[in-house]
Order: C-alpha cells, then sequence, then structure tokens
C-alpha cells in the first residue's frame, strides 16, 4: 500500500497562483493535489485524459468551450478525454481540491507551452 497525506504533497507552481502536485500514482491513473489562489487562472487546454476531481474547499468557475460553471466546496466535476477546459478563481479564498486522470499523468502538457 502507498499512503499519503495531503501535508506530504510536493507541489509545483504551473501558472502563476496554480499550484499541482501528485498525492498518488498508480499503472492506471493518477491522484493530483490542487490549488488555485484568489484571482488565478488555470490556462485553457485539453488533454488525451479524462479527468475527475472534487472540490475540497473554496470555489471556482471552470471554463468550458460554450460555458462557465461555478463549482463550491463538496462539488465533483468530470471532464471527458480531449474536452476543453479551464478554470479561475474570482473568489477571496484559495480553491483546493483534488483531480483523478486515467490515464496518469506526471507533468501537464500544456505546461510545457
Amino acid at each position: 500500500m502507498d499512503h499519503r497525506q495531503t501535508g506530504d504533497v510536493v507541489t509545483e507552481e504551473v501558472a502563476d497562483g496554480v499550484f499541482l502536485g501528485t498525492l498518488s500514482m498508480g499503472e492506471r491513473a493518477s491522484m493530483k493535489y490542487w490549488r488555485i489562489d484568489p484571482g488565478a487562472s488555470l490556462p485553457t487546454h485539453e488533454h488525451e485524459h479524462e479527468q475527475i476531481g472534487y472540490v475540497l474547499s473554496g470555489t471556482l468557475t471552470a471554463i468550458l468551450e460554450d460555458e462557465e460553471v461555478l463549482l463550491e466546496e463538496g462539488d465533483a466535476y468530470r471532464f471527458s478525454s480531449n474536452e476543453y477546459h479551464g478554470a479561475e478563481n474570482r473568489s477571496d479564498e484559495p480553491a483546493v481540491g483534488l483531480g483523478v486522470l486515467a490515464p496518469p499523468r506526471n507533468r501537464p502538457e500544456w505546461r510545457d507551452r
């Protein structure tokens, strides 16, 4: 068994005010711990991975191709493979959550663009 706590996660600032870290990694999926600071934006992108997640605290606006969706503490979400998406924190508090990607991902491809 691999056991880690969120306090053990080393995060990387992948965009201004956007932090990602690997909480757990398996052969078929990876779990990311993320934090988006107030006023920060996760750039819009798409990837081959199916992504599901959960907002642990705060609020976040998901930016999709045709709409915006408010995600609040306790909300779950799913992005299909190759679905265009991003996020903005328009609140005064950090938004924190978990994301699971299948297949697993080490580093976001869009990070290098």
